[in-house]
């Protein structure tokens, strides 16, 4: 069917909302999880780290199932639609029981509570993810409207994302103020805080739902693991922009899954989370800035390659993750000061999560030329596969780092609701935290750049030419 009305602002607005709202609850899972079962329920750090890695494993490989599901899937409301509204709600019910696991199971129990929980939450978040990106054919016009829409929800995810990383702590002190000391605050403050975000999410998507229609029967491929492999085989551009996602992202998630016990446990204080959310809020405006106002400046004003705004971002977070670590290991007591690592570190990271799409999108031209073959839903399922990859290495890391410097709320005696947890902690687990979440990240950043300048070719003249062949290759002017 031929789309020739253009999309409403209510239609755009709706459909960013939607993004706001599943990465709120992406946020509040990949963020907080490890937190609330590890340190204030007391289940043991390798396991929540196993679990997490399994499921994330699991969640990548499960991506390709619902794909199909949502490929084959026929009602009046469309394809799309039913998935991604029926995902939302049971994604929802399991974010809230996730976060309202019962304190006083034992300890099996609560591991294995964490595991069908989180296992559960992961299906179900795919469940409404896939159908959430793959449906923007159905209702844009190709070219420019598509391109805008894409960009505008992936910064409004970004939006959410910052939302919950700026709030939580917070939010969760003020909700659970009812508890009877500074570990019930917490578990209860996550509780009702994981119910207020569940329910916005389900708002937002029942704004999406009413308010976004589907207007072409578009059909939806779908990507098995072997199909990705293969094309990584055969594309190595792809394959190149694949393996530096991986060590970047990696770099990234360790430092969001271990700063948290920083502030906590190292920065220290009775406020401590008072400094934690300070920093992350300066860190969220910096990356949403860097994507929304820095990239457009350094690209469209200083006309910069975006391979060298990609090798000036590395070299400037491995340089934030450079000073962080001077700096914890000085009598720092301002978090202000942080603000100056930080601020490399939240540009970067803003930038990398723009270029990195980029780049992989390009990967699907280079591709066509070399395979004849046009591998697009292929290498967008990829990016989703690998990101996911990450995060489950990231958070196996991280627990590594929770075990072996044994930093548990578990293992501290409070009686009070504010305690400063960093007076219980040994110099040597301080200083084993600070080199997990700033040496790790320094030497992944620093191997996805040398193994980028090494393979990576698809220059912005080389993009330009590849684009006139494939037009000429399809009869296009």
């Amino acid at each position: 069917m031929e789309q020739t009305q253009k999309l409403s602002g209510k239609s755009k607005l709706s459909y960013a909302l939607g993004a706001v709202g599943k990465d709120m609850v992406y946020m509040l899972s990949a963020s907080y999880v490890l937190y609330y079962f590890q340190d204030l329920l007391g289940v043991s750090a390798i396991a929540m780290g196993t679990i997490l890695l399994v499921a994330r494993v699991f969640d990548a490989f499960n991506d390709p199932i619902m794909g199909v599901i949502v490929a084959k899937t026929r009602t009046r409301w469309g394809k799309f639609r039913p998935w991604l509204m029926i995902g939302t709600l049971t994604n929802a019910v399991v974010l809230f029981l996730m976060f309202a696991a019962p304190p006083k199971m034992d300890a099996a129990g609560l591991t294995a509570y964490a595991a069908v929980t989180y296992i559960l939450w992961g299906v179900t978040y795919t469940m409404m993810d896939i159908p959430y990106w793959s449906m923007i054919p159905a209702f844009t016009q190709g070219g420019k409207e598509r391109e805008n829409l894409t960009t505008l929800a992936r910064s409004c995810a970004g939006v959410g994302s910052a939302i919950v990383t700026i709030v939580t702590m917070i939010a969760v002190h003020a909700l659970g103020s009812a508890g009877e000391n500074a570990r019930m605050v917490e578990i209860l403050g996550f509780k009702w805080f994981s119910l207020i975000v569940a329910v916005l999410f389900v708002g937002f998507t029942i704004l999406t739902c009413v308010n976004v229609k589907e207007r072409s029967t578009t059909e939806m491929q779908t990507v098995s693991v072997g199909q990705m492999f293969k094309a990584l085989v055969q594309n190595d551009q792809a394959m190149t922009v694949t393996v530096a996602i991986v060590l970047i992202n990696s770099a990234i998630y360790i430092t969001s899954n271990l700063v948290l016990y920083f502030f906590k446990y190292d920065f220290g204080g009775t406020g401590w989370f008072n400094s934690y959310t300070l920093f992350n809020t300066f860190g969220g405006g910096i990356q949403i800035l860097s994507m929304m106002a820095l990239y457009p400046l350094l690209r469209n004003v200083f006309k910069l390659p975006n391979i060298r705004i990609f090798y000036l971002c590395l070299i400037m977070a491995a340089a934030g993750y450079a000073v962080l670590l001077i700096l914890a290991f000085t009598n720092m007591s301002n978090v202000l000061i942080l603000f100056i690592p930080g601020f490399f570190i939240f540009a970067a990271s803003g930038l990398l999560n723009i270029l990195t799409t980029v780049f992989l999108a390009n990967t699907v031209d280079y591709g066509e030329l070399k395979n004849n073959r046009r591998d697009e839903s292929v290498i967008f399922s990829m990016q989703t596969f690998v990101v996911k990859l990450a995060s489950g290495l990231a958070a196996f890391i991280a627990s590594l780092c929770l075990q072996f410097n044994k930093l548990s709320n578990a293992a501290v005696s409070e009686a009070d609701k504010l305690v400063d947890f960093s007076l219980s902690v040994s110099a040597g687990a301080k200083a084993g935290l600070r080199m997990t979440m700033t040496v790790i990240p320094i030497i992944g950043l620093v191997a996805a750049l040398f193994w980028f300048r090494k393979r990576f070719i698809l220059t912005d003249e080389k993009v330009a030419e590849i684009a006139g062949k494939v037009k000429a290759l399809h009869g296009q002017e």
